[in-house]
């Protein structure tokens, strides 16, 4: 099967999860994740209409971002864990960074992404770069995010940088658990009303290949797909 025939499939099921929810279609953004897969990739699925592409590594990031300047309006999302030390990067070739899980980050993003703009070399030309705060939820020591308890601190640090648009929050659930799932979507969903609700934070980036029905009904803004995209890693 093509990646085209991937993508229509994926965004059959999105359309159909939404409306199964009430909701609007138009409202959920597709995030095709494509690290580890090459340029040639992204270009087919660019073909076939998307749009926004999600990447986990800073120099992948770059590389393909330089590889494919041809291409007009794509949207480059970093969806991994950032390392301040490379915020620089983010900051100059991502459009959405949806892993903000520190102030200390936030600190380092805005500074790195104010600079950028200065510059003119921002993938972001008409504004601040956006920024999602990760929330880790799911209790897996091994994923990033910051606390339920940390969320407010980091929102003050991304909110004291004009480089930085606070647009939402983001989280990771456990792997192959709907139940689990369902309970970290609907906590992101209590979250986001305990600070501010969706004035002040309107976009919820959750759900992945396995489980983005689940988080559009729980009324997820962006779902994040590799898999059932692009196939198996490393295929």
């Amino acid at each position: 099967m093509s990646i085209a025939e991937r993508l229509g499939e994926v965004r059959a099921r999105i359309e159909r999860a939404a409306r199964e929810a009430g909701r609007d279609p138009a409202g959920v953004k597709l995030v095709a994740v494509s690290k580890t897969k090459d340029a040639a990739a992204v270009r087919e699925a660019y073909a076939a209409g998307q749009r926004a592409f999600g990447e986990n590594y800073a120099q992948e990031l770059a590389a393909k971002a330089e590889a494919l300047a041809d291409l007009p309006d794509l949207e480059w999302h970093f969806i991994g864990h950032l390392q301040t030390n490379k915020a620089r990067v983010a900051a100059r070739w991502a459009h959405v960074v949806h892993a903000v899980d520190s102030a200390a980050l936030a600190r380092e993003l805005g500074k790195r992404a104010a600079k950028a703009i200065a510059e003119g070399t921002a993938a972001v030309k008409s504004g601040p770069l956006a920024v999602l705060v990760e929330v880790s939820l799911g209790g897996e020591a091994q994923k990033a995010g910051a606390t339920a308890s940390e969320i407010e601190e980091v929102m003050r640090e991304v909110q004291a940088h004009p480089s930085l648009a606070l647009r939402g929050l983001m989280t990771m659930p456990p792997a192959d658990d709907p139940v689990a799932a369902r309970t970290c979507f609907e906590t992101l969903v209590s979250l986001r009303n305990l600070h501010g609700g969706r004035a002040v934070l309107p976009e919820l980036s959750m759900g992945m290949t396995g489980d983005l029905e689940i988080a559009v009904a729980c009324g997820a803004t962006m779902v994040r797909v590799g898999t059932a995209i692009f196939g198996p890693r490393g295929a």
